[in-house]
């Protein structure tokens, strides 16, 4: 490995910055294209640019080089602006051994990048993915709908207007920090209607919302949707300034 990285010029040493960027569109060559010129652009040291068995172009550079690339991602995507150039950046790798875990990362983020701005170019990089909701989004989608239909089972029935009911109470009530006093106000319900909707909920999944684990599995199981948009996580109904009641 450390031969390898001396003939492309790189320190045998470290640190170094991990790359990897897709096209998804069936064109061979053009996520390497575009990958080893925002490179040329990212750096004026050396850096080592080739394609994975699967397709997947990867890049190995200075780890200082890595900040500029978000910078010049899109000035390179907008030489094709029809085919959208994805891309993913791994934590530093402080030594050759190190190389393989900071890919992984790099196409976990990768895999973010086309979840969230599917018809976008984007480069994604590993460190931002510090909340639930963006850490998700790395999962493969088939992967992620095996895992909400687990979960929340017949709550996801299409056509059920008392299914459709329960979820959005679900929703709202993870949303309000599992308070029934806020959940009934966001809704305009009486709170006597949200202990009913919860109750059908914890029956239905057999989960106990009581249990932190289980708010955490139910939680997740929402933003791993992909039959419909992800439940908001930043807009959250007011805090009351009043004291808040389970």
């Amino acid at each position: 490995m450390e031969g390898a990285l001396r003939r492309c010029g790189l320190s045998a040493e470290g640190p170094y910055g991990v790359v990897v960027a897709g096209t998804g569109a069936g064109r061979d060559g053009l996520a390497e294209g575009a990958l080893a010129e925002a490179v040329a652009h990212a750096t004026t040291g050396p850096g080592a640019v080739g394609r994975l068995p699967d397709g997947t172009a990867f890049a190995v550079v200075p780890a200082a080089a890595t900040a500029a690339l978000a910078e010049i991602w899109p000035l390179v995507a907008a030489c094709e602006p029809l085919v959208p150039v994805h891309g993913g950046t791994g934590s530093p790798a402080a030594g050759p051994r190190e190389l393989a875990g900071a890919l992984a990362e790099a196409r976990y983020a990768l895999g973010s990048a086309r979840t969230t701005q599917p018809d976008a170019s984007a480069l994604t990089d590993i460190a931002s993915l510090t909340g639930l909701d963006t850490l998700l989004t790395g999962i493969p989608a088939d992967v992620r709908t095996a895992y909400s239909r687990t979960v929340l089972g017949p709550l996801l029935g299409t056509g059920n207007a008392s299914f459709a009911a329960l979820l959005q109470t679900l929703e709202t009530f993870l949303a309000c920090d599992c308070s029934w006093a806020r959940t009934a106000e966001a809704m305009h319900l009486h709170v006597n209607s949200v202990h009913y909707r919860i109750g059908r909920v914890e029956h239905f999944t057999g989960r106990d919302l009581a249990r932190l684990s289980d708010r955490l599995d139910l939680r997740a199981a929402l933003l791993c949707r992909t039959d419909l948009p992800r439940p908001a996580t930043r807009d959250r109904p007011a805090r009351s300034s009043k004291a808040r009641a389970r």
